[in-house]
C-alpha cells in the first residue's frame, strides 16, 4: 500500500487503472470530456508537460487535484478551493442486501439525483470510473454512492448522495459500507475527499472511522486566450 499515490491521485489513476478512459499527449493526460474534467501532468512537471496538456484541453475548463500546485501563466485559475483527504484504517465495509449495483441504464437517474443533491461533479459517463451502487424505492433511485479515482493501492469513494425526502435513515452510511466492501474485495483500500468547510460530512466520516490524512487544493483552470 503506497500512501504517496494519494499525493497525486489523478496522475496515478490516469497512468494506471483509468488509462483506457484517458486522452493523452506526451506525459500529460485528462479524462475523456464525457467522464470527468480531471487532468494531470507528472510530478516535477516541465514546461513541455503543460504544452502537451494544452491541445487536450481545448476550450474546456480542467480540474487539477493534487500536485502540481503552481499553474503557469499560459493558464488562468478559474477557482481554487480546499478539500480534506481521509482514509479509513479499520475494516470498514460490508455488503447490504437492499443495495443494488447500478448500470449504464441507470445513468439518467444518477444524473438526475446528482442534479438534485449536488454532491460534486458528475457527467454523463462518470459512472464508467468504477462501481456505483444505489437504493431504489418504488423503482426510483433515492440514494447512491460509487468509486471515482483508482490508483494502484487505493480507490476513492465518491458521489455519496441521498434525496432530501429520504435523509436521516442511514442510507449514506449503508452505501459507503457497500462501496468500501467492494474496494477491499478488489485488493485496494478506500479513501475519500470532502470540502474542508463541509463540517457535516467531516463529522459523519469521522464517526465512521475515517481519519484526516491531508488537505489539498482543487484548482480549476482554463487556457489563456492567445
Amino acid at each position: 500500500m503506497s500512501l504517496s499515490e494519494l499525493d497525486h491521485p489523478v496522475w496515478h489513476a490516469l497512468s494506471g487503472a483509468h488509462r483506457p478512459l484517458s486522452v493523452r499527449q506526451g506525459e500529460a493526460a485528462r479524462y475523456r470530456p464525457s467522464i470527468a474534467r480531471f487532468a494531470a501532468v507528472p510530478p516535477g512537471d516541465r514546461a513541455q508537460d503543460w504544452a502537451d496538456l494544452a491541445p487536450l484541453a481545448g476550450d474546456d475548463e480542467l480540474v487539477l487535484f493534487g500536485l502540481p500546485h503552481d499553474v503557469p501563466p499560459t493558464w488562468e485559475e478559474v477557482d481554487r478551493f480546499e478539500v480534506v483527504q481521509m482514509t479509513v484504517p479499520t475494516a470498514f465495509g460490508r455488503p447490504h442486501s437492499d443495495v443494488v449495483r447500478l448500470t449504464a441504464e441507470d445513468a439518467p437517474e444518477m444524473l438526475a439525483l446528482v442534479e438534485e443533491t449536488q454532491p460534486g461533479p458528475f457527467l454523463e459517463e462518470t459512472h464508467l470510473l468504477g462501481a456505483y451502487y444505489g437504493v431504489k424505492e418504488d423503482g426510483r433511485l433515492v440514494a447512491m454512492a460509487g468509486e471515482r479515482l483508482t490508483t494502484g493501492s487505493w480507490t476513492e469513494i465518491s458521489a455519496v448522495c441521498t434525496r432530501d425526502s429520504h435523509r436521516g435513515r442511514g442510507l449514506a452510511t449503508t452505501l459507503m459500507e457497500v462501496v468500501a466492501h467492494g474496494i477491499r474485495e478488489a485488493g485496494r483500500q478506500p479513501f475519500l475527499h470532502t470540502g474542508a468547510s463541509n463540517a457535516t460530512a467531516l463529522r459523519l466520516y469521522a464517526r465512521l472511522g475515517f481519519e484526516r490524512r491531508d488537505t489539498a487544493n482543487v484548482v480549476q483552470i482554463v487556457q489563456v486566450a492567445g
